[in-house]
C-alpha cells in the first residue's frame, strides 16, 4: 500500500503530530484573592506560590515585560496585605483565630518574598546587579518558609474578607 505525501502530511497536520510548538502563557494580572495562598492550612506555602506564578525559573532572561510587570505587582498587593489586612486583623483576633490569621500572615510572607526574590532575579538576569539585594531576601524568605513547615498541619487563614487589594 502507498501513501502519498499530501497525505501523509495532511494526517501529520491533522492528528497535531507537526503543529506549531505552542508559545508559553503569560501571566495574568488577577485579584488578590485570586492568587493569596493563605487560606487553608500552614506547610506549603512556597510550593503554592510557585504553583500561583509559572515562569522558568532556568530561564528567567525570557521572561517577557509583562510578566515581570505582574509579579512585581503582586508583590506589592502581597505587601500591603501583610500592613493592611493581616497586622490589624491579628491584632483584633484571639484564641485559635490569631493562631490562623498568624499562620496565614506567614503564608503571605513566603508570597510577598518569592515574589521579591523572582523579580530580583529576573532583573538581575536581564543586566541588572541585584546580588546584595537577592542574598538579604534569600534569606528573609528562608527563615518564613522554615516557619512555615515548622507550624505544617495548623489552620491558615487569609484576610480576603477585609482587604482586596
Amino acid at each position: 500500500m502507498r501513501f502519498s505525501a499530501s497525505v501523509l502530511l495532511t494526517s501529520l497536520l491533522a492528528s497535531g503530530a507537526l503543529a506549531a510548538p505552542v508559545a508559553k502563557r503569560a501571566l495574568t494580572a488577577q485579584s488578590y484573592a485570586d492568587f493569596q495562598v493563605s487560606d487553608g492550612v500552614a506547610g506549603n506555602a512556597q510550593a503554592e506560590v510557585l504553583a500561583k506564578f509559572p515562569i522558568d525559573m532556568n530561564n528567567l532572561a525570557s521572561v517577557s515585560d509583562a510578566d515581570h510587570q505582574v509579579i512585581s505587582d503582586a508583590r506589592q498587593v502581597a505587601e500591603s496585605a501583610e500592613t493592611d489586612g493581616f497586622n490589624p486583623a491579628i491584632d483584633a483576633a484571639t484564641g485559635d483565630a490569631a493562631t490562623a490569621l498568624q499562620n496565614g500572615k506567614i503564608k503571605n510572607k513566603v508570597l510577598k518574598l518569592q515574589l521579591e526574590v523572582m523579580d530580583l532575579m529576573i532583573s538581575q538576569a536581564q543586566g541588572t546587579d541585584e546580588t546584595a539585594k537577592i542574598a538579604e531576601e534569600q534569606k528573609k524568605l528562608d527563615t518564613n518558609i522554615a516557619t512555615d513547615k515548622k507550624n505544617a498541619g495548623q489552620a491558615s487563614q487569609g484576610v480576603t474578607d477585609s482587604f482586596t487589594g
